[in-house]
């Protein structure tokens, strides 16, 4: 073919539109041109080809048409002519390799293109621009060279540009490679399986049983022996209920003893208690004795198996010495709402113990009264109030309320005639024993939410204090209202619940409080005024669990700068601290092998108790009184 036909041939395509393709490095004079996939092969020795993926169902009919240049200079007869030409010729030239594929690629090609004519009739393609962009690197030079490119036995088709032949060329090479890959296989079988559907899964029906007989099952859950007789019904456990205590009749109970049983020994015992009726004056005028002398006197007090004594089967919640000079007489309230009374200085010690039950919940609070040491008042959780009355032998009863729990009291005149009463919902009574009845004079309500001691000022008697969760208030008893009663002085230096707080016996100048952050706490009260200072903190472990009295520390009334309180330290031991938080001294010994949580100090004599969570209580006493 002659220069002046190529150049014709390239002044065509130059005026169809082009569109850049990647370049080829050798050649930078090669047109770029874009390449559409139409029905004419044509075989050029030399191409590059790099394929991407697309569908012949995007494209439009009349985007696979011959281009004109081929349609002006054959007719439709010489190309189908030069078509079954070019397939012999293509079988030439393709490799050994390559001619196991070339059946295959020539029904793929017959194949799609009859697709493409079925389905462009039916379908309208919603994408025109997707097309396959095909890169070509002309392997030719300027020069000439387009003769030594013509692939023999194609030399039928001199009509047809160099460029065409190249064309037509990669057509086929692509069309071998896409049935070498057997995509139309693939997609089909895709197609089959995207559009199977699964059926739905149907619930597997249970088979029925015949006559009656179904899986095997145990005959001993059945309740049945191995001969198929049924066994008789086990009979089922009683229900377990809460046993209430019930609360004791009201009206005054007559004083029996539950573990003594001789009558004359017990009257006896009432005729010594009655007549031990007359108060110990306090010896205020000789003042507190020097601390030297003081802890002589407790190095003195000791303990044996004689002086410790089991009372009561429950822990004890309250003690109380009596003021007697010549006999020790020891009173304990414990849990269940027994009342047990101990003479120690009767022999053998199991005669001097004697328990009586007065109430039916726990005894927190116990009183000899100063008007008459005969008799002993005890309040209890089950709301009521009771003094023993030893020459008359009955419990009577002052004060009665079953709508509220009782948590303390104590006496707001020296003749014990009238009392403050504290309750655990934070409510307070103001009882006369000389009114008839078993009702209160007022009842007032304070801006505590629990109430566990109260404690009367021993000098200006107006004046109480109360122990609640975290406050420690000072009223006023002649201020109380009904509803909303405000303390006069409130202290705010607790962290966690108190467990007590008390004035000092005989003069009230000081108060001591026991609280669960492990401190003890000493206030100068001895002007009750707007606010009441801190002297000491005294650091005492008093965290005494869930089964243990919680500790209460008190005053002793010979020495009203100390302070007596149980310890958690082994060995067991109950200690004394002074008002400036140093130990002054601490009691324990072999016979002292368990925590006393409450402890009392009889008012005029060395002599001190401790009781524990067992119903036993240890004494300490001179030798010279053992």
């Amino acid at each position: 073919m002659s220069r002046s036909g190529a150049a014709a041939e390239k002044a065509d395509s130059r005026q169809r539109p082009q569109m850049k393709v990647n370049e080829y490095k050798e050649n930078q004079n090669i047109a770029y041109v874009s390449l559409r996939p139409v029905q004419t092969t044509v075989l050029i020795k030399t191409a590059k080809v790099y394929l991407a993926p697309f569908s012949l169902s995007n494209y439009q009919l009349d985007q696979l048409m011959c281009p004109k240049s081929l349609l002006e200079k054959n007719s439709n007869n010489e190309v189908a002519c030069k078509k079954t030409k070019i397939k012999k010729t293509c079988r030439r030239i393709i490799p050994p390799k390559m001619k196991t594929t070339s059946s295959k690629s020539e029904s793929t090609l017959q194949y799609s293109s009859s697709a493409v004519h079925t389905k462009s009739n039916k379908l309208q393609p919603k994408r025109t621009a997707d097309a396959m962009n095909l890169s070509v690197d002309v392997e030719s030079s300027q020069d000439g060279d387009s003769d030594e490119d013509i692939t023999p036995g194609l030399d039928d088709f001199s009509g047809l540009s160099p460029y065409e032949r190249k064309r037509l060329k990669n057509i086929s090479e692509n069309a071998d490679f896409f049935a070498s890959l057997q995509l139309s296989e693939s997609a089909a079988r895709l197609r089959e399986i995207i559009e199977k559907r699964q059926p739905p899964k149907s619930k597997r029906k249970k088979p029925k049983r015949e006559n009656g007989v179904g899986c095997r099952r145990s005959m001993r859950l059945l309740k049945v022996d191995p001969l198929g007789v049924s066994l008789p019904a086990t009979p089922t456990p009683p229900t377990l209920v809460a046993d209430e205590t019930p609360l004791l009749p009201p009206g005054p109970l007559e004083m029996t003893s539950e573990n003594q049983e001789d009558n004359e020994r017990f009257k006896g015992f009432l005729h010594t208690w009655a007549g031990m009726n007359k108060p110990s004056s306090k010896n205020t005028e000789k003042g507190l004795s020097s601390i030297k002398s003081y802890r002589a006197n407790l190095n003195g007090m000791v303990i044996s198996e004689d002086t410790v004594y089991k009372v009561t089967t429950g822990p004890i919640f309250s003690m109380a010495l009596h003021p007697s000079e010549t006999r020790t007489l020891v009173a304990v309230g414990a849990k269940f709402g027994q009342l047990g009374l101990c003479d120690l200085t009767q022999q053998p010690k199991e005669d001097g113990v004697y328990v009586f039950h007065p109430h039916s919940q726990p005894v927190s609070c116990l009183y000899f009264s100063p008007a008459n040491p005969a008799h002993i008042l005890s309040l209890s959780y089950d709301g009521t109030l009771r003094c023993g009355d030893f020459s008359r032998a009955i419990f009577e009863e002052v004060y009665r309320n079953e709508r509220s729990s009782f948590s303390s009291f104590d006496f707001l005149s020296e003749d014990a005639s009238t009392l403050i009463v504290g309750h655990w919902d934070g409510n307070m009574s103001l009882v006369d024993r000389r009114t008839p009845g078993t009702s209160y004079e007022k009842l007032t309500s304070s801006s505590m939410g629990k109430i566990r001691t109260v404690h009367v000022h021993p000098v200006h008697r107006q004046y109480f204090i109360t122990a609640g969760l975290r406050d420690t208030h000072i009223y006023d008893a002649r201020q109380l209202k009904s509803r909303g009663s405000q303390p006069l002085i409130s202290l705010t230096e607790h962290t966690k619940s108190i467990a007590s707080a008390y004035f000092s016996p005989v003069t009230g100048n000081r108060v001591v409080t026991t609280c669960a952050d492990c401190n003890l706490r000493i206030f100068d009260s001895s002007c009750v005024s707007y606010k009441i200072p801190l002297l000491t903190t005294i650091r005492h472990n008093t965290f005494t669990g869930r089964w243990l009295t919680r500790f209460q520390a008190m005053w002793d009334p010979k020495q009203e700068d100390c302070v007596i309180v149980g310890s958690m330290a082994h060995p067991r031991r109950v200690e004394i601290f002074h008002e400036t938080g140093k130990r002054v001294h601490s009691f324990g010994g072999e016979c002292l092998v368990s925590v006393c949580s409450i402890n009392a100090m009889h008012p005029t004599r060395y002599i001190l108790a401790g009781g524990n969570s067992s119903g036993k209580i240890h004494v300490f006493m001179n030798e010279k009184s053992c």
